[in-house]
């Protein structure tokens, strides 16, 4: 077999286990960059949530806003109204219906999840490991397994069109899954302060302490 044949095999071969890898590569870089580069966000978002058995348990639309690091606020519109703030050291939950308002510090309620990897409270690779996986419905696909036991979140997927963020899926130890579509989404926009202060209605009951 001519030495020119040979080489050329090679080379293909090379090319076809490099290849994945480079994908993959590209793939951890791509999150890396989207986080690194984020000073804020802001979206649509349609929500669902599916049990174990993969059986529908909600479905939920709003808007949502975030600015680094620590703040955001996701306004759930339908079914129910809802907003759920972080005003970087605070967290609050605001059930129009019930009237009820619980406020936690953030620090103690955000662990590993999909809010705190928004937010920016600390650099992604600090608190989960990440493995890019194959491209599921021609979508960038990136795997997130947190580096603390204290989760409750087992996995988080994230997936990306070019370098748009535009799907998140949380595993949590229940076996549920919530799935974040987002649409319109904008990045590094400047975004007023009052977005992220919440001032409880008055009459509604507070739960924890807002102090």
């Amino acid at each position: 077999m001519p030495t020119r044949y040979l080489a050329a095999q090679l080379i293909a071969a090379m090319l076809l286990i490099t290849t994945p890898l480079v994908q993959a590569q590209d793939a951890l870089d791509t999150v890396r960059d989207f986080f690194a580069e984020l000073s804020s966000l802001q979206a649509g978002f349609h929500q669902k949530v599916v049990d174990a058995d993969n059986i529908l348990q909600q479905v939920s639309d709003g808007q949502m806003w975030i600015q680094r690091p620590g703040k955001f606020r996701w306004d759930y519109e339908t079914p129910y109204r809802q907003q759920i703030i972080s005003d970087g050291h605070r967290l609050w939950s605001y059930d129009e219906d019930l009237a009820q308002v619980t406020v936690q510090p953030i620090d103690k309620v955000l662990s590993s999840t999909p809010a705190m990897l928004l937010s920016g409270l600390q650099p992604v690779d600090e608190v989960f490991e990440m493995e890019a996986l194959p491209a599921a419905d021609g979508l960038l696909h990136v795997r997130l397994q947190p580096r603390s036991d204290a989760s409750n979140i087992n996995e988080i997927h994230l997936y990306f069109v070019n370098e748009a963020l535009v799907r998140i899926e949380a595993l949590d130890g229940f076996g549920n899954t919530t799935t974040f579509d987002f649409t319109g989404l904008l990045r590094n926009a400047d975004l007023e302060a009052k977005l992220f202060h919440f001032e409880p209605p008055p009459g509604v009951d507070i739960v924890g302490e807002r102090d």
